[in-house]
């Protein structure tokens, strides 16, 4: 009875064999999917409109005059 309850303990600690190695695949597309965020978000902010719009709300805020 204690070899079985050993033995079920370990099953769970190791998980099952058909989940090897998805962390890494999951971390992988976690990286892609965050790098591909930040290159449409660099875009978007280096646009021109949005580029003048940031900088007139920080010479705004420099100023003190909201």
């Amino acid at each position: 009875m204690l070899a079985r309850m050993r033995r079920a303990g370990w099953a769970v600690v190791r998980g099952s064999r058909g989940d090897r190695g998805m962390s890494t695949a999951e971390y992988a597309v976690g990286t892609i999917a965050a790098a591909s965020f930040a290159a449409v978000l660099f875009k978007i902010v280096t646009s021109g409109s949005v580029s003048g719009e940031l900088q007139q709300l920080i010479g705004r805020a420099l100023d003190g005059s909201f």
